[in-house]
């Protein structure tokens, strides 16, 4: 069995990287792992892979920074001659990112085979770029992963066939239950000098809430609030970086500003939190599993069993819900982590299963 793997921004690595060990479980599996080159500096690419244990990529597809259109067309432009020359058994897309589209779109325009992991998910919320990509991902894919309940009722009310929907649970899951112990070793508060539980932890990216100097300048002076009650630790994401540029006087004083982190030093950082707020889908989904209360600054989530099982809350962009949201959470001690069903550790070996049995 050959099963080509597509990774493109950092968000991907985590969730290919439980697949590929599992495939190195198995001699009779043969695997290709493509890098689009999204994300193309050191800390969001290569150290991942470095501390993720995933093999150099068989190919680097370079397709870097550009509008939508430009990246999607590059992916394609590029994917399309080594999908011609490795011949893959099916193609693995990841997530909801353009390089995922556009190589599940290239393969099954091939006649190849596509599995979409993370299939299922929706904000119904067309002007989020990642909702047109995981719509027309899931209508080209052949197996349809799904990583919790709600994706699987969203796809059988568009119509999929029984047979292509699975419910296998979270790889990005995997990924945590598997690095966490080594990343609480890591010493990172020590060398940021945080404490545990003494600080809140904040990532923002989406261009709905970082390309417009409004929305942007109104977060920030929102989480400046917050930083008055305790410090707000900021990995800066580079888009983010570049519109902070032009908006310095919205950083308060007690929000700290950082590089971007590899997967281990951030996923230290988000154990210890006391709070953590961000735009992100798979942070919602990791301080499920964590037990650290989560604001989401979105008006909808894909997530929806973050909300009913886990400890995330969906906040808007309204300063006050925002901020209120926070006093109450912050006056009240963090509870057990509730772990969805099949978030155990396990859903790579699932997803290996079903391709096994059906290729």
């Amino acid at each position: 069995m050959k099963l080509l793997f597509m990774a493109g921004a950092r968000p991907n690595f985590m969730k290919v990287a439980p697949l590929l060990w599992e495939c190195r479980k198995h001699a009779s599996v043969q695997t290709i792992l493509v890098h689009s080159g999204q994300h193309y500096d050191r800390v969001m690419s290569d150290l991942f892979f470095e501390q993720l244990s995933i093999p150099a990529p068989h190919h680097n597809l370079g397709v870097g920074g550009g509008s939508h259109a430009t990246q999607t067309a590059e992916v394609m432009l590029r994917l399309e001659p080594i999908l011609v020359r490795e011949e893959p058994d099916a193609v693995v897309v990841v997530g909801d990112v353009n390089s995922t589209m556009a190589a599940a779109i290239t393969a099954a325009k091939l006649g190849h085979r596509v599995a979409h992991v993370e299939a299922g998910l929706r904000s119904f919320d067309r002007t989020m770029p990642e909702e047109i990509n995981r719509v027309l991902t899931d209508s080209v894919s052949d197996w349809l992963f799904a990583s919790e309940p709600s994706a699987v009722v969203n796809l059988r009310r568009e119509g999929f066939a029984e047979h292509q929907i699975h419910l296998v649970g979270n790889v990005m899951i995997d990924t945590l239950l598997a690095c966490r112990d080594r990343a609480l070793q890591m010493h990172t508060l020590d060398h940021l000098g945080l404490t545990p539980r003494g600080y809140a932890v904040l990532t923002l990216h989406r261009p709905s809430n970082v390309d417009h100097p409004e929305t942007l300048g109104r977060l920030m002076a929102t989480v400046g609030q917050i930083a008055r009650w305790l410090p707000v630790v900021f990995p800066l994401h580079p888009r983010t970086r570049q519109q902070l540029q032009h908006l310095p006087h919205v950083l308060a004083p007690g929000i700290r500003t950082l590089d971007p982190l590899g997967y281990l030093e951030f996923l230290a950082l988000m154990s210890n939190a006391r709070l953590v707020l961000t735009d992100s889908g798979g942070i919602q989904e990791e301080t499920t599993v964590l037990g650290v209360p989560c604001l989401t600054l979105r008006e909808n989530t894909e997530r929806p069993i973050t909300l009913e099982q886990g400890t995330n809350q969906l906040v808007g962009l309204d300063p006050a819900r925002i901020l209120d949201t926070a006093e109450r959470v912050l006056a009240h001690a963090n509870g057990p982590p509730r772990r969805p069903a099949l978030w155990d550790g396990h859903a790579a070996e699932r997803i290996l299963n079903v391709l096994a049995q059906t290729l």
